[in-house]
């Protein structure tokens, strides 16, 4: 078996995600890489090796005798780059969010249309084994028919990871209820079983807009705050003493939406950006009883199940213990970028899927503009029956 010759566009940072595919002499390897800072580059061929394609310019990279691409780059940037790469014939591995428009994830998954190019969406939480464990308890029956969907997402490190960098302007994320929501509606949608068709937004920028000291203005987008290191910096407490935060911060650090899905489940999401704790809390009701996870994925980790009438909190009807997984992202980097592989050589149905990938944004989208417009309800356009034909067919 030939090696697939693997490209990665935004090769530091999350792009770090494709040195899960350099296997050489294996199946895969990475041969090219994309960065716009020299010392990216110089540390993707010291890991890569050193004859290893490099350049600043994706175009370049596209050029080059590729099976494959990641693209990681900043949100704003993935609705030109995934059309350009699936122009060319590449199959795609595309981070989440899609795009930062509902517009641009049609415009992407109509180009995937016309070059028959395979898109796959790095949606890792539909490969987390604690999201897993729902699916499948939900998929059993164990709780009956799901009702609703409930999702509480405590964001602990919300002012050092996206109120310092391009993160905080609207115009390079459109939001938080979509930037780091996005994930989160996927999952809902997943577990509960449909897409989102209507929605209502609140939210505000609560603490941060307060916070005195920034940076200076430098009118282009700063670059990932939390990525430039390859670890986390250490965290501010209390939130308000924050410094340092972006010269323009114009997204919301507290946000809630409400969505109607389209097989009649109800389901809310909430946010916040200066919690203590940093983890995400999912409650999916139905005709049965109730199930919820506690941790994500670390040790300890835990789904609760209810399904017997009983006055107390504290004692679920099963326990199910998820063991610590091994790999990034609570062990789900390596199982996704296997799978990613697995469709680049044989196509066929995947975990992850463009067309939710674009319902969740989608649904991320409406609901900022309704929190930015009073409240107002918002209906999500469908999916073009054509495009959601084809990819049905594909899988």
């Amino acid at each position: 078996m030939n090696d697939l010759k693997i490209g990665v566009i935004g090769s530091g940072g999350r792009g770090g995600l494709a040195g899960e595919a350099h296997h050489p002499g294996e199946g895969s390897r990475v041969v090219a890489c994309c960065a716009t800072v020299a010392a990216t580059l110089e540390s993707n061929r010291g890991h890569y090796g050193e004859d290893i394609f490099t350049t600043t310019d994706y175009r370049e990279l596209l050029k080059q005798d590729l099976d494959a691409v990641f693209i990681a780059t900043p949100d704003y940037l993935h609705e030109e780059m995934a059309v350009a790469a699936l122009e060319s014939g590449k199959a795609v591995y595309l981070e989440k969010p899609m795009a930062i428009t509902t517009e641009g994830c049609d415009r992407i998954l109509e180009a995937a249309r016309k070059s028959n190019a395979r898109l796959y969406l790095g949606h890792n939480m539909r490969h987390m084994p604690f999201v897993i464990k729902m699916k499948e308890l939900i998929d059993a029956g164990a709780i009956g028919n799901v009702k609703a969907v409930w999702c509480r997402h405590f964001v602990g490190a919300g002012g050092d990871h996206y109120f310092k960098d391009w993160h905080s302007e609207s115009k390079y994320s459109t939001g938080l209820l979509l930037q780091k929501a996005a994930h989160d509606i996927d999952v809902i949608h997943w577990l509960a079983g449909g897409y989102s068709e209507f929605v209502q937004g609140m939210g505000a920028l609560t603490l941060y807009g307060d916070v005195a000291d920034r940076q200076p203005s430098s009118g282009e987008p700063q670059p990932a705050s939390h990525e430039l290191s390859g670890a986390n910096p250490k965290m501010a407490w209390p939130p308000n003493t924050q410094t340092g935060l972006s010269a323009e911060i114009d997204v919301e650090d507290l946000s809630h939406m409400q969505m109607r899905l389209d097989n009649g489940v109800y389901a809310t999401y909430q946010q916040c950006h200066y919690t203590p704790d940093y983890w995400r809390s999912y409650c999916v009701i139905d005709d049965a009883g109730r199930l919820e996870n506690f941790g994500n994925g670390e040790d300890g980790t835990r789904i609760e199940v209810w399904n017997k009438r009983k006055w107390s909190w504290n004692a679920p009807d099963e326990v199910h213990m998820i063991p610590l997984p091994e790999g990034g992202h609570g062990g789900a980097d390596p199982r996704i970028v296997a799978e990613f592989l697995r469709f680049v050589r044989e196509g066929g149905q995947t975990t992850t899927s463009p067309v939710a990938a674009r319902y969740s944004v989608a649904a991320g989208c409406a609901a900022t503009h309704s929190l930015r417009n009073g409240g107002v309800p918002v209906t999500i356009p469908p999916v073009p029956q054509e495009t959601s034909q084809y990819f049905e067919a594909q899988a």
